[in-house]
């Protein structure tokens, strides 16, 4: 049992292949022949891979930059990282944790059925780790295994149907259609970037649209303008950093400004990859989900990770990650000067939501929008995990936190619940949260009845 359970985890929790699958059920459910259906599941299957290493490539870039940048400024403190906290939560809350996935993802297909929510998440890894988050937070109160998993599924559940949902209406201004949604634990962020972009930009004067001298029109090529910016920023932060501690901590030997470079294209080469990777999912997933919308969950829409919008805005990617990272640092300021717990800027983390808050604060108020919600966004992901370690029990004290907008509100939407009133709270909140859904979804059924 335990072993087939272990299986079942490994497939919900690799993109690749559950995308993959849900194409390939898509395409069955439409009655498509056989060359379709596997054409569909094999070109989906490999634009996630495509994906999964344009990120890695990212990651890998950016990593020693990170490192270059404590030690350059002589930074200590927690890094938010959700890879790492995952890591170490897991080894005690794991089982717990597979449970909570697996009745997260069929109580959002049943949220998804009954309610006018129609979101079907499909970011695995990023429900593996919310599920983790929660099931670390339930714990804290003692529940027992059957409430836990049960309630903690119907939490992730929720989460699942109602971020994708908030950002619903900005992502349907960037993808200029109503056939895909954004599934990313920064849902809210980007809801918020979008909002903020309404109010202080102008839409009509997009990133995408900056006008550049003749001379310098090459920079209109992303690839181009991402790698110079980024080759300034690493060079900048290495002369910081000296020749010294990258030669022998990070280069091995390579002169310290010429390993700048190296890994400025590297980090620009893992954003080609990713925006080739996200044109092959969706010329696939969109078209396969038709059969799963029409049979299983009437008008569902696929929430798909944050990286499907970039190829709608590459220059709001690199504004939105810049402008969020120096967020992050005036954030640490802040933190140093007042004496608490210092949040160092996770490059990670404001590359992939900074990069997605550029894009939505930029739909809705252009160059302004992506600007200053990409900022605001920075500031958020920078305070939210000091108001969520108090909630995390012994995994608060850990070096690391989660770093993403819909951690900080669930975990402390739960964890405050769990704080104030225990068991009971959290499943009143839980429970209550559902009925609101069901209610908004009767309400718009009337309302739609009355204005026929």
């Amino acid at each position: 049992m335990q072993g087939f359970l272990d299986i079942i985890i490994d497939i919900v929790s690799t993109p690749a292949i559950l995308v993959a699958l849900i194409a390939i059920l898509g395409n069955v459910l439409q009655k498509k022949d056989i060359a379709s259906v596997v054409k569909g599941g094999i070109k989906t299957f490999v634009g996630f891979l495509v994906v999964t290493s344009g990120a890695g490539i990212i990651e890998n870039a950016l990593a020693p930059f990170g490192e270059m940048f404590k030690v350059a400024f002589n930074m200590q403190g927690v890094v938010p990282n959700n890879e790492v906290i995952v890591a170490v939560a897991l080894e005690k809350f794991g089982t717990y944790t597979a449970l909570i996935m697996l009745f997260g993802m069929a109580f959002n297909i049943l949220i998804a059925r009954i309610t006018r929510f129609k979101y079907i998440y499909l970011t695995g890894h990023a429900t593996l780790y919310m599920a983790c988050m929660i099931a670390v937070i339930l714990s804290v109160t003692k529940m027992g295994a059957v409430p836990l998993v049960l309630f903690g599924g119907l939490a992730l559940g929720l989460a699942n149907t109602i971020f994708p949902a908030i950002t619903q209406p900005f992502t349907k201004q960037i993808t200029k259609n109503n056939t895909v949604a954004l599934g990313h634990t920064g849902d809210f962020g980007y809801a918020l970037s979008g909002l903020i972009g309404s109010v202080v930009g102008n839409k009509e004067k997009s990133t995408e649209d900056i006008n550049f001298p003749k001379g310098l029109s090459f920079l209109r090529d992303s690839t181009v303008s991402i790698t110079i910016t980024m080759a300034v920023v690493y060079v900048i932060v290495a002369l910081f950093t000296g020749n010294a501690y990258i030669t022998e901590n990070l280069s091995n030997g390579t002169n310290y400004i010429i390993y700048a470079l190296q890994q400025a294209g590297t980090f620009a080469a893992g954003v080609f990859v990713i925006l080739a990777g996200v044109r092959l999912i969706l010329a696939e997933i969109v078209p396969a989900f038709k059969g799963i919308s029409e049979k299983l969950v009437p008008n569902s829409i696929p929430a798909l990770d944050c990286p499907i919008v970039f190829p709608y805005a590459p220059n709001a990617v690199l504004i939105g990650f810049l402008t969020s990272f120096a967020g992050g640092i005036v954030s640490l300021i802040i933190m140093v000067l007042t004496g608490s717990t210092v949040i160092i800027p996770g490059v990670v983390p404001h590359f992939f939501c900074g990069a997605t808050a550029g894009v939505y604060g930029n739909a809705t108020g252009g160059v302004r929008g992506a600007l200053a919600g990409s900022f605001i966004h920075g500031i958020i992901i920078s305070f939210m995990p000091l108001l969520l370690m108090p909630v995390m029990g012994d995994l608060g004290f850990q070096g690391s936190s989660f770093s993403d907008t819909d951690y900080g509100v669930t975990g402390i939407f739960l964890g405050n619940l769990a704080n104030y009133g225990g068991q009971i709270l959290v499943i009143t909140g839980i429970v209550a949260v559902l009925l609101v859904l069901i209610g908004l979804t009767i309400f718009g059924k009337k309302k739609a009845a009355v204005s026929k």
